[in-house]
């Protein structure tokens, strides 16, 4: 029989599963806000050490409990494999997984919080935030690269199961069939209208899914809310943020982890945007309450930092920023179609967004040049004096992420 879990028998299910003595309790706010896939649960035992504890809500759904298995199985890698587990930022301490019950519990780490909620709260963005990311990130995919022992460890199976080829994340968006209408917003059909329109969108993103070259050990779900920092971390040399939530981790194209990050950035200007009937789209980007020009700094500090951290990988790919900015298109589209999906909404910040993804997409040389501030060439060259790479021509004219007027013919 399968158990479903709740506030009001948590205890019961960590006693019997030798995780608490009968002395520990819950704290009166055991229970966390709502996740869209998890049911989730902190508890407080007696000693004040606090537990994390998941359950998938569609647990007769395989791709859940696959989900949790992929957490626990990182998680072994860790102890296993110490080269990587010594990479600092680095953190799962899976203390117990219930396959069948596809519930999965880790320590709690009390003393971070959520990076996306610390820069909406705090409306800075420290360079040495996102240095400390992009070394870790570096660091995980240069350990890991095209070492047959961490790939072969990641393709353990669950038992029953069978793995025949890791995951591709690189798709499109799903398939558009008549039931759609009856599914999202008459507003989100928009969406749907201008992806079909534009052929080179989808073409550039199939080019991507070709393309894809698995080599590393890939978080795959690296946005601000799976990274957190600690409540001091202006005062400590290290450990001041931890990667958390490796439910999707597998052998993957180590741009993909970038371009999502990348994204997560950029969505935070994007969802500044003041939105008005009367405000063209054009003014509307420039009068966002977070500019694009105030996270520059920390985007390309973490993208410095992660080329110093592991340079070869421009030997492996000569495109691979291009490919990080593709990636972070890709991001944007999925998080429009998840917003229509899960909260049934699109509206004028979701149309420039699409536009925004578009450009990343189908021109990312030229779009490096906005996301950045600088060229490819200039984000190169202080990797290319230590390592001697070869520097792509510099481009001057920058491009613009965004239409002046959106057009909706065929919508």
């Amino acid at each position: 029989m399968v158990v479903s879990l709740s506030s009001h028998n948590v205890i019961q299910y960590l006693r019997s599963s030798d995780l608490c003595s009968s002395e520990d309790g819950t704290s009166s706010n055991s229970e966390l806000p709502e996740s869209k896939k998890n049911l989730n649960l902190l508890v407080t035992l007696a000693d004040n050490r606090k537990l994390l504890v998941k359950q998938k809500r569609s647990i007769d759904l395989w791709d859940g409990k696959e989900q949790f298995f992929n957490e626990w199985l990182f998680d072994q890698l860790l102890e296993k494999f110490p080269v990587i587990g010594n990479i600092g930022a680095i953190a799962s301490s899976v203390v117990h997984f219930d396959e069948e019950n596809s519930i999965l519990i880790r320590n709690y780490l009390s003393e971070y919080q959520e990076l996306g909620n610390y820069y909406q709260q705090n409306d800075i963005f420290p360079q040495a935030i996102a240095t400390t990311i992009g070394d870790t990130l570096g660091a995980l995919h240069r350990a890991t690269f095209n070492r047959r022992e961490y790939r072969d460890f990641m393709a353990t199976a669950p038992a029953g199961q069978f793995r025949y080829h890791f995951n591709n994340p690189a798709q499109g968006i799903e398939s558009i069939a008549p039931e759609i209408f009856g599914m999202v917003p008459t507003p989100a059909l928009k969406f749907y209208a201008l992806y079909q329109k534009y052929d080179n969108l989808e073409s550039a993103i199939g080019d991507l899914a070709n393309d894809w070259q698995p080599c590393c050990l890939t978080h795959n779900d690296l946005k601000l809310d799976n990274i957190l920092i600690h409540s001091r971390w202006e005062h400590l040399d290290n450990a001041i943020v931890r990667l958390i939530d490796w439910e999707a981790c597998a052998w993957g194209d180590p741009a993909f982890d970038l371009g999502t990050l990348l994204a997560s950035y950029l969505k935070i200007w994007l969802d500044s945007l003041v939105v008005d009937p009367t405000i063209e789209l054009e003014e509307s980007l420039q009068l966002a309450v977070t500019p694009l020009e105030t996270l520059q700094p920390s985007m390309l500090a973490l993208i410095q930092a992660y080329l110093k951290a592991f340079p070869n990988i421009l030997e492996y790919r000569n495109d691979f920023l291009l490919r990080v900015i593709q990636f972070a298109g890709l991001a944007l589209m999925h998080q429009i179609e998840a917003t229509i999906k899960y909260d049934k909404y699109f509206d004028n910040i979701s149309i420039s967004m699409l536009q925004v993804a578009k450009n990343l997409l189908t021109m990312p040389q030229l779009a490096m040049l906005t996301v950045f501030g600088i060229s490819e060439s200039e984000i190169l060259k202080p990797v290319a004096k230590l390592e001697k790479l070869p520097q792509p021509e510099s481009k001057q004219n920058l491009l613009r992420l965004y239409y002046p007027k959106t057009r909706l013919r065929g919508c």
